[in-house]
């Protein structure tokens, strides 16, 4: 790079007049590509005083390409999410959502290379004017840093991640309610349960109830104005006794064995008959299934810190969890209907 110490002739790098009368500094890069400065000066020492820091930059190690700097965030973003290492469908709908929601519409068109923390600063602050919640806020400020620390630490763009405002990534969630145990039960007697009626529509947009009570059809004195009066009514009437309702056993264990077993939504309906352990009271979790923000159904490997594909999670010899195996045994009522290969058949019997 430098270019020896002959009179006349600078140590490293190169400073010419333009017709402009202005000046332009040129060194060469890590690569031996002969780059200009990004600016024009007025005076000779300003570009001089450049091509020191430049130098200095490289010597250091901290020198990053103003070319590769010019990519806009937008496209480096979405890059960045594309080939993110392990990143779970259902977290790649949620980044690609941010970024197109919150971060593309005010930073997607400027230069990676060209950010800095006021304009970041400016960017959350129209983030929260606009309506945009803090926790929500908080997301897309967390998968800007992330996307920006690639472009320094891997990529090297960036001499330093601009992302530096205090707190901007933190969120503060109401703690969620967590429900009793008698709570739990009254819920898995809830779930699962279906009264026997049906709604007909009368003349003048009226509508007429009949139910099931005792093995026999009868019908509601009362007419309703919508036909969601006439279902809330119906429900009601099962609540209470009026109506009879079937009530499907395999949701009533399903609420018990995941409340007991403290097993996330996509592990528990991608449990196998093989996967239960009646007798130890064990539960194997080995696949879990993810929603993605299209509805589609994604069945993978289950979340877990370690990352390993099995795990295993007992329910303690406890009221509750006894209730939650003896629901499980009674005629095999939820776990008899359960997906299992061929394979696993005389396992599960």
């Amino acid at each position: 790079m430098a270019k020896g110490n002959r009179p006349g002739h600078r140590r490293f790098g190169n400073i010419r007049r333009l017709p402009s009368g202005r000046y332009q500094a040129s060194y060469l890069g890590p690569d031996g590509e002969r780059r200009n400065a990004l600016d024009t000066f007025e005076r000779k020492s300003d570009a001089e005083r450049v091509l020191v820091m430049i130098e200095a930059q490289l010597s250091a190690g901290q020198w990053t390409d103003p070319d590769r700097g010019k990519v806009k965030l937008a496209d480096y973003a979405a890059t960045w999410i594309a080939q993110r290492p392990g990143l779970r469908p259902r977290s790649a709908d949620n980044y690609r959502w941010l970024l197109k929601k919150h971060i593309v519409p005010g930073l997607g068109g400027v230069p990676v290379g060209k950010l800095s923390t006021p304009m970041i600063r400016e960017w959350r602050a129209a983030l929260l004017d606009q309506g945009v919640s803090v926790s929500t806020a908080a997301k897309a400020y967390r998968l800007l840093r992330a996307v920006l620390m690639t472009a320094l630490d891997e990529d090297k763009i960036l001499s330093s991640n601009p992302c530096r405002i205090r707190g901007a990534g933190d969120e503060q969630a109401p703690e969620r309610p967590v429900l009793t145990v008698p709570q739990v039960f009254e819920l898995a007697e809830r779930v699962g349960r279906r009264p026997f009626g049906n709604i007909r529509r009368m003349a003048g947009d009226r509508y007429r109830l009949r139910f099931r009570r005792d093995d026999e059809m009868r019908t509601s004195p009362e007419v309703y104005g919508s036909r969601a009066e006439a279902i809330q009514a119906l429900w009601k009437m099962a609540g209470d006794g009026r109506a009879d309702c079937s009530h499907d056993e395999r949701y009533r264990a399903l609420v018990l064995l995941a409340t007991f077993a403290s097993l996330r939504w996509g592990e528990v309906i991608a449990l196998r008959r093989c996967d239960l352990d009646l007798d130890r009271r064990t539960v194997r979790v080995r696949a879990a299934y993810v929603e993605r923000s299209t509805g589609e159904m994604l069945l993978g490997p289950p979340k877990s810190r370690a990352g390993a594909p099995r795990r295993r999670h007992p329910w303690r010899d406890r009221s509750g969890p006894a209730r939650a195996s003896c629901a499980l045994r009674q005629g095999r009522a939820w776990s008899a209907r359960l997906r299992w290969p061929e394979g696993d058949a005389a396992a599960a019997q």
